[in-house]
């Protein structure tokens, strides 16, 4: 191998017959303009584009207290000269890094209880300093306590919704346990998976799970307790999860809405009848059969005992409907009592 006399550097030698028709170009210019734009620490305050800093400042603020009588606002934002220059912070072991402040304004207000409207009261504005923030070196590294390093890019997982399954690994049955995972563009990540009971749970963050009707709970808005036509959280969440069935009591007698394609491949409860012809007795299948010719007949209602009500869930609010009283809540268990 071939060195110069000067340097022990290797002689670089071309072996190509045809002349370049493009020059190599300066592989940092990408990491380099990426960071200036993401700083635009030359770029005065109200020139800025929506971008980099500037713009992850303003998705956070304005920054309202839960009472509503302070806001806190974002104005601009100016980076410092660095103590030290590169070489001194390599020797030093300290990071490479300029002083980032922000100005805030803060705007108190008044509450006006008769006209439910906010007075702005005072309105300060100041200079916090928020931190030291690493820059780039001109060989598009970075020095973090005196080592030189470099940004690597990775591979991110696309946002979205996957579905997937365990192959019957987990359960010595060797049943399917599938699963769900929410993958937003920001924020925390959301998993959804069933047990071998077929019970859901939910993960936030890969954390420890937790039933997902407390997730339920906290996504939904409290009804009004006053306002008789108010659907219940209880009758949310059981309306998202379960096929629910109508019972009507007419002449002191229970009578089902028929739905036939959900009788298939139960056991009948009670006997099932087809005007003055007994179709299945209680306590054989229904077949495929049967749910046909409840169909042909034009069956839409069966006349059913109390004792096939007992043990079931309410799926909704049960209210007398001349004085409005509840008299059941939804996810109640029926019992001989309240039928």
């Amino acid at each position: 191998m071939a060195y110069t006399f000067t340097e022990k550097r290797r002689i670089r030698k071309d072996f190509g017959k045809r002349p370049s028709i493009l020059e190599v170009p300066y592989l940092l210019a990408i990491q380099l303009d990426s960071y200036r734009e993401f700083l635009q620490a030359e770029v005065p305050p109200g020139e800025r584009q929506v971008a980099g800093l500037h713009a992850a400042f303003r998705s956070v603020f304005p920054i309202v207290s839960y009472s509503g009588n302070a806001r806190l606002e974002y104005v601009s934002y100016r980076l410092g000269e660095p103590v030290f220059d590169v070489r001194e912070c390599q020797l030093r072991g300290l990071t490479y890094a300029a002083p980032l402040r922000v100005r805030l304004r803060l705007v108190l207000m008044d509450k006006d209880a008769e006209a439910g409207t906010h007075k702005i009261k005072d309105i300060k504005e100041n200079e916090v300093y928020m931190g030291e923030l690493p820059l780039m070196t001109d060989n598009g590294t970075f020095v973090i306590n005196g080592t030189e390093r470099v940004i690597v890019s990775q591979l991110h997982r696309s946002p979205g919704v996957f579905f997937d399954h365990d192959k019957g690994k987990t359960h010595s049955s060797g049943k399917l346990l599938f699963s769900a995972r929410v993958i937003p563009y920001r924020g925390s990540w959301l998993d959804f998976e069933f047990d071998v009971k077929d019970i859901v749970y939910a993960r936030i963050d890969r954390r420890r799970k937790l039933p997902v009707t407390i997730l339920l709970r906290a996504l939904f808005d409290e009804p009004n307790p006053n306002d008789p036509n108010a659907i219940s959280v209880n009758e949310r969440i059981l309306g998202l999860f379960f096929d629910t069935n109508t019972v009507r009591i007419e002449d002191d007698q229970f009578h089902l809405d028929l739905v036939p394609e959900r009788l298939q491949g139960e056991t009948a409860g009670f006997d099932i009848m087809i005007g003055d012809r007994v179709l299945l007795k209680a306590g054989e299948r229904v077949k495929a059969k049967h749910v046909r010719d409840l169909d042909k007949a034009g069956v839409q209602r069966l006349r059913v005992p109390s004792e096939y009500l007992v043990g079931k869930i309410l799926a909704h609010d049960l209210r007398d409907p001349e004085t409005g009283e509840q008299l059941a809540q939804a996810n109640d268990e029926l019992t001989p009592d309240k039928l």
